[in-house]
């Protein structure tokens, strides 16, 4: 698959762009060829196309300039393929509760932009709804592995939301590479093992040991991750600890972990866990990081059942 031929499913299948609306693209110069290839299909089908470029933010998660903020809030949609995730930015979902629809790249590289891209979203959203209908009113989560994974995440009044790939109503919003749903925690206990993919690090060599008690991290195996997390509490102290997200990957085009975190933790049959920032996916926790660790063999307990977990 081209970049061409991805950004035509981002932009026709995934975004379903109509003539009468605005797009924007926002990018920066380590991940300009894929804005571009976005913008250029964007703008065959509408004349109100833009592609806006900033240098990458310093960490995920960090706020974009104002110019860009405006931008995306402005627009009828919105993708973002950046060398810093927005998703988990205020001006990301301020822009969705504007009513913009659309999508992030968090990271996206031009391998992963194929691969993911050359996909049946239709399908994805499919396996996304079979899961969401499984866990959607559950109590708890419990997810065990071989690796040593015994946690127990309790979602309480907090809402599953799917990340189809999606995005054709007003307000909608998903990654690109999507397929997960997720939930930011209430609470959650217990240990996590992590082998599959974690920044910094990409593909694990060694496992990374997580304890979690009280919706917090208590514990962290690994110094790279752990000095990530300490830098964030320099400025938001205990919250850079919050237990953020359970998700299940849905992608069943995704056939083989990469070391790409964005494309990984959408593995169909995998698990992914996240440390810091839930505030803009339903949890209330500010913080300058959100960092997902995924897990390859999961078994995931929904009160007590096992789930069937989609596969490839």
């Amino acid at each position: 698959m081209s970049l061409r031929d991805a950004a035509e499913t981002a932009v026709k299948q995934c975004l379903d762009l109509d003539p009468g609306e605005s797009c924007v693209v926002v990018t920066d110069e380590k991940r300009v060829a894929i804005g571009e290839a976005l913008y250029e299909v964007a703008s065959e089908v509408t004349e109100d196309a833009a592609i806006l470029r900033y240098p990458p933010g310093e960490q995920h998660g960090a706020e974009p300039p104002a110019p860009v903020a405006g931008a995306l809030r402005e627009a009828d949609a919105f993708l973002a393929p950046t060398t810093k995730s927005l998703s988990h930015t205020r001006a990301r979902s301020r822009a969705s509760d504007a009513g913009a629809r659309g999508a992030t790249l968090p990271g996206i590289t031009e391998d992963v932009f194929t691969t993911g891209l050359d996909a049946d979203y239709d399908a994805i959203r499919d396996a996304c709804r079979d899961v969401y209908d499984a866990v959607a009113d559950a109590d708890e989560i419990r997810v065990t592995s071989p690796q040593g994974t015994d946690f127990t995440v309790r979602p309480g009044d907090r809402d599953w939301r799917q990340d189809t790939g999606i995005v054709h109503e007003s307000g909608d919003f998903s990654n690109l590479p999507a397929g997960e749903v997720f939930v930011s925690p209430e609470t959650a206990d217990g240990t996590y093992v992590v082998d599959g993919t974690m920044r910094p690090h990409g593909l694990l060599d060694e496992p990374l040991t997580f304890e979690v008690e009280d919706g917090v991290v208590t514990h962290i195996s690994d110094d790279a991750v752990r000095a990530q997390v300490e830098a964030a509490a320099e400025e938001v102290g205990q919250d850079a600890y919050n237990l953020a997200e359970l998700g299940i990957g849905t992608n069943v085009a995704v056939t083989d972990l990469v070391g790409s975190v964005l494309l990984d933790e959408k593995a169909a049959g995998t698990v992914h866990v996240a440390i810091g920032d839930d505030a803009g996916i339903g949890g209330d926790t500010d913080a300058p990081l959100h960092l997902d660790g995924i897990l390859r063999e999961p078994t995931v307990f929904v009160d007590g059942a096992e789930l069937t977990l989609p596969s490839a």
